[in-house]
């Protein structure tokens, strides 16, 4: 019998569940998919029941794959700032609320209010209360649902729902946690200050561990669920966004992560909890216990990607073409795509331009553009909104030795060339990070119950398979772009506030 760690990822448009060998070799992975609603123009949400059930399937699906092998621990990923609401009995209140929802933007500027303004907010989290954060729409269920709040007892986020539901254990941890808003990153515990402040219980949130603890095990109900024997450790995980750099082998300066998923995000270590000032970046807890987490985050990466696939679909009136053959077609537009940019913008920004009214633009469309053309600007709108969330960072002191590639978008040699033409060095894919959060899990679950000492030692195991290396002709060609599309969120941010008024967009 072969042992191994099982990794879960409850993320946005499915469940991926791998496992991965002692020595961290990857074994076998399956996603199973969920949907998402969108009942009103920037609201977005999901029934945690759906994520329960997928990795259900997705856990069945490996064990019916790769019978025989011992599951030793299981390690948690998850979409970070979802609202999973729950009363005094553990039942789901209502839908959970996600981190691409743009609802609580006065709730928001009211905690940042309450706070005593947007310094005081960062000295006691070190990080702004951006829209799409749990706290804030703890206060839009108060404000807009006063009748549930009245029954929420509790509040987790999407993987530690799950952890609920396999462990009967009310638990999160670090790197989760901060992506709440509530979180003093710099003491690795909640903020008491800050919820004395805006008049939330600390009953409300849950105990917070260090990633690798073990915060409970496979209880009777959860061994069902999954098919595997009660008394299975579970660890604490991160959110995605974050342990998804120790999938990549991130953890020394000078490393740089980018994920293309549903979002994007550009990810390093830090070796202590620098300052954040005007709260531009997100600085959370790391998945190592003595390190810290940097990283902008884009609302729009791979999503707007699978928006034009499925627009391409609706123009043809049959099946959308598969990601790789829009690749193919962007491959016949040479770098630049013949003048022609794309704001992906589809759901607000939040970093570098934290803007929920922000909207999505071709720019310097002509009648000479044809479907390669837009295709490629909108894969390298993805990497230009990359891109300008690394300006943030230089001007914090931070320099690129090597961008490690994660998510499913690292998959795609054009689009990692088009990172490496644009960041001006190297680029690689390492072994599982195109898995996500689920490989980072499957590793932290390793560090958990011994099989390595640290995170930083799990890293090791992440070896480079691919590798791009900078096109200077390309780069000039994308470097010039970039200093372009970095003026077109202030240009066009007044038009885009005023296409949002419910008479132009009911």
């Amino acid at each position: 019998m072969t042992e191994c760690l099982l990794g879960i990822d409850i993320g946005t448009s499915g469940c991926k569940a791998l496992l991965a060998g002692l020595d961290g070799t990857v074994l076998a992975s399956r996603t199973e998919t969920y949907p998402l609603s969108q009942p009103r123009p920037g609201w977005s949400e999901q029934d945690p029941a759906d994520w329960v059930d997928a990795t259900r399937r997705a856990v069945g699906a490996l064990q019916a794959e790769r019978p025989g092998l011992v599951v030793k621990a299981i390690g948690l990923s998850g979409q970070m700032h979802g609202l999973t609401p729950l009363d005094a009995a553990h039942r789901v209140l209502r839908p959970a609320i996600l981190w691409n929802d743009q609802r609580n933007g006065p709730e928001c500027a009211e905690a940042t209010e309450r706070a005593g303004g947007e310094e005081a907010l960062l000295a006691l989290t070190n990080n702004r209360m951006l829209v799409g954060y749990t706290g804030g729409k703890i206060l839009w269920m108060r404000r807009h649902e006063p009748e549930l709040f009245t029954r929420l007892a509790h509040v987790l986020n999407p993987k530690d729902y799950l952890r609920l539901v396999l462990t009967g254990e009310r638990a999160s941890e670090v790197s989760d946690a901060s992506g709440t808003g509530l979180f003093d990153t710099r003491a690795r515990r909640w903020s008491d200050e800050l919820l004395r402040r805006l008049d939330l219980s600390p009953d409300l949130l849950p105990p917070v561990h260090e990633s690798a603890e073990i915060t409970g095990r496979l209880s009777a109900s959860g061994a069902a669920l999954l098919g595997l024997p009660e008394g299975v450790p579970v660890v604490g995980g991160g959110g995605d966004a974050v342990i998804q750099t120790l999938g990549s082998g991130v953890i020394a300066p000078g490393e740089i992560q980018t994920t293309i998923g549903t979002a994007g995000i550009v990810a390093c270590a830090l070796d202590r909890p620098s300052d954040n000032p005007g709260g531009r970046l997100q600085v959370f807890c790391n998945v190592d216990p003595a390190k810290w987490h940097c990283m902008g985050v884009s609302l729009n990466a791979g999503g707007a990607m699978s928006w034009f696939r499925g627009l391409a679909a609706d123009f043809a009136g049959g099946d959308a073409p598969s990601f790789d053959a829009l690749v193919a077609r962007a491959e016949a537009s040479p770098a630049g795509a013949r003048g022609l940019l794309f704001l992906p913008y589809l759901f607000g920004e939040r970093c570098p331009h934290p803007d929920p009214a922000a909207r999505g633009a071709f720019v310097g469309l002509t009648a000479r553009h044809g479907a390669a053309d837009l295709t490629r600007a909108v894969m390298e709108g993805v990497a230009h909104g990359l891109r300008d969330i690394f300006a943030v960072m230089e001007e914090a002191g931070i320099a690129p030795g090597i961008v490690k590639a994660s998510g499913g978008g690292a998959r795609s040699r054009l689009w990692r060339q088009m990172q490496a033409d644009l960041f001006g060095c190297d680029v690689v894919t390492t072994e599982g990070a195109a898995e996500g959060g689920a490989y980072g899990a499957a590793l932290l679950a390793g560090v958990g119950i011994g099989v390595w000492p640290d995170a930083a030692t799990a890293a090791t195991v992440c070896r480079p398979v691919t590798r791009e290396t900078p096109d200077p002709e390309a780069g000039a060609v994308l470097g010039a772009a970039n200093r372009i599309y970095r003026t077109l969120h202030s240009a066009l941010a007044q038009a885009s506030a005023d296409l949002g008024h419910p008479r132009l967009d009911p």
